[in-house]
C-alpha cells in the first residue's frame, strides 16, 4: 500500500490541533487532535512512499513507535486516505495507458470523494472500461448522454435510432452541424468514438439472439418523440425487462426535462407501473395517451438547447454512479424540472401490483439515496451478465452490481 490524502479535498487547519479536510458540507471532515509533528508528517502521505519507508521517516522524526500503522487506520476509517497503486490489475493496466488516464484524472478525482476504501476510485475508473451501455434515441438528449458515457470512461456505448439528423438535432456536445443529412446513428457513434479517451475494444461478432442486449449493463432511453418521454410505452422496453437488463429513462416535454425512472427489472418501478399508477388516479389517462400517440410526432418538439444539455448531464451522472455500484435517486423516481424556473424535483413512481413486471411483489420501490449518493439499502441481485462480469471482478467490496 502507497497511502495518499485524497488530494481533491483541500486541507486546511480549524485550530492548532484540528485540520479539516474538504471545503463543502457534502465531503468535508476534521480530524483532531493532530499535533504539530503528524500535522508534518501529513505531508508525507502523497503515495510516494510504502508504509515500510512511511515508518522510517516516523522513525527520523521521532514520532512514536506504531503512530504510523495508527494514523493511517484512523485516516482510512475516516474515508480521507487513497492507494496510490490500488485497484488490483485492471486499475494497474489504466496506469499504463497514460494518455488515456490524463484525459480521465478530474473523473478520477471526483470518484475518490464518493469512495471510501483506499484504491476504490481507481477500480471504479477501470471497471467503467469493461461496460456496455445503449443509448436508444440520438436527438439533442440522447447523443450528448452517448457522448458524456464515453468521455467519462465506459468502454462501449451503442446508440440506436432510425432517420437521418436534422438541423435541430444539432447541439453543443452532441450531434455536430457537419452531420446533418447523415444516418442519425451513424452520426452519434461517430460522436461517441471521438469523445471517447481511447479506442474502443474490438468486440466478439453478435449473434442475432443478442436483439434483446442481455449483456448490456444499462440501456439509456431517450425518445425524441415528447409523447414517448411523458408516457413511456411499456411495450417498447418488453425485451429489457424479459432479460433483466437495467434502463433509464430521459427525455424533455413541452420544455420540461424528465430524468428516471431508473428501473431495476423486478426490483424497482418500470413503464408499465407509471401508467397503471396513472389510469388509477386519472380515469381520462389512457384516453389522452391514446390521443397524443395517434397525433403523430411534432417537428421540432419544444427542447431548449440548454434544457436538452441539463437533462443529458443529470441523466448521465446517474447512469455513472449506477455503473460505479450505487443507487441513484433516479431508481424509483422521476427528477423533472421546467422552464423557466429549473426547480428539480423528484416525483415517485411506486411499483403497482397490477402490473407484470413483479417489482410490487419484491417491496422495495422506495430507493431513494441519501445526499451524499449512496444507497440507504443493498439489493441483491442474482445473475449479472456475462459482459459485466469482468467489470464486477474490478469493483471494490460491498458496492451495489450495475447490471441483473
Amino acid at each position: 500500500m502507497h497511502p495518499e490524502v485524497k488530494p481533491a479535498l483541500r486541507r486546511g487547519w480549524r485550530d492548532l490541533n484540528t485540520v479539516q479536510f474538504g471545503m463543502t458540507p457534502a465531503h468535508a471532515l476534521t480530524v483532531g487532535p493532530v499535533d504539530t509533528a503528524t500535522g508534518s508528517f501529513l505531508d508525507l502521505l502523497n503515495g510516494t512512499r510504502g508504509l515500510d519507508l512511511l515508518r522510517e521517516e516516523a522513525h527520523r522524526m521521532d514520532l512514536p513507535e506504531g503512530h504510523v500503522d495508527r494514523l493511517v487506520r484512523r485516516l482510512a476509517r475516516a474515508g480521507l486516505l487513497d492507494d496510490y497503486r490500488g485497484g488490483g490489475p485492471a486499475a494497474e493496466d489504466l496506469r499504463g495507458r497514460r494518455e488515456v488516464l490524463d484525459r480521465l484524472l478530474p473523473d478520477l478525482a471526483s470518484l475518490t470523494l464518493t469512495t471510501s476504501e483506499p484504491g476504490g476510485a481507481m477500480a471504479r475508473l477501470a471497471a467503467r472500461r469493461a461496460m456496455r451501455v445503449q443509448v436508444r434515441g440520438a436527438g439533442r438528449v440522447g447523443a450528448t448522454v452517448a457522448a458524456l458515457l464515453s468521455g467519462a470512461g465506459v468502454g462501449e456505448v451503442d446508440v440506436r435510432d432510425v432517420g437521418r439528423v436534422e438541423p435541430w438535432d444539432v447541439t453543443p456536445g452532441g450531434l455536430p452541424a457537419d452531420a446533418i443529412g447523415e444516418r442519425r446513428d451513424e452520426a452519434a457513434r461517430r460522436v461517441v468514438r471521438r469523445a471517447a479517451p481511447e479506442r474502443p475494444p474490438r468486440r466478439a461478432a453478435r449473434s442475432p439472439l443478442d436483439a434483446g442486449d442481455p449483456g448490456r449493463c444499462l440501456v439509456v432511453l431517450a425518445p425524441r418523440d415528447d409523447v414517448r418521454v411523458h408516457a413511456p410505452d411499456p411495450a417498447a422496453a418488453e425485451n429489457l425487462l424479459a432479460s433483466g437488463t437495467p434502463h433509464l429513462y430521459v427525455g424533455v416535454v413541452e420544455a420540461t426535462g424528465v430524468v428516471g425512472p431508473l428501473v431495476l427489472p423486478g426490483e424497482t418501478s418500470c413503464a408499465g407501473c407509471l401508467h397503471e399508477d396513472r389510469a388509477a388516479r386519472d380515469p381520462s389517462w389512457p384516453r389522452l395517451v391514446a390521443q397524443w400517440r395517434s397525433g403523430g410526432q411534432r417537428r421540432p418538439v419544444p427542447c431548449d438547447v440548454t434544457l436538452a444539455t441539463t437533462v443529458a448531464g443529470l441523466a448521465a451522472a446517474h447512469a455513472l454512479a449506477f455503473l460505479d455500484g450505487l443507487l441513484p435517486s433516479s431508481a424509483g423516481a422521476r427528477w423533472e424540472a421546467a422552464l423557466p424556473g429549473l426547480n428539480w424535483h423528484a416525483r415517485p413512481v411506486r411499483a403497482h401490483p397490477s402490473c407484470p413486471c413483479g417489482a410490487a411483489g419484491k417491496g422495495k420501490e422506495e430507493h431513494i439515496s441519501s445526499e451524499d449518493g449512496r444507497a440507504h439499502e443493498t439489493m441483491a441481485v442474482q445473475g449479472p451478465s456475462e459482459a459485466c462480469r469482468k467489470a464486477d471482478a474490478e469493483r471494490p467490496a460491498g458496492t451495489w452490481r450495475a447490471h441483473v
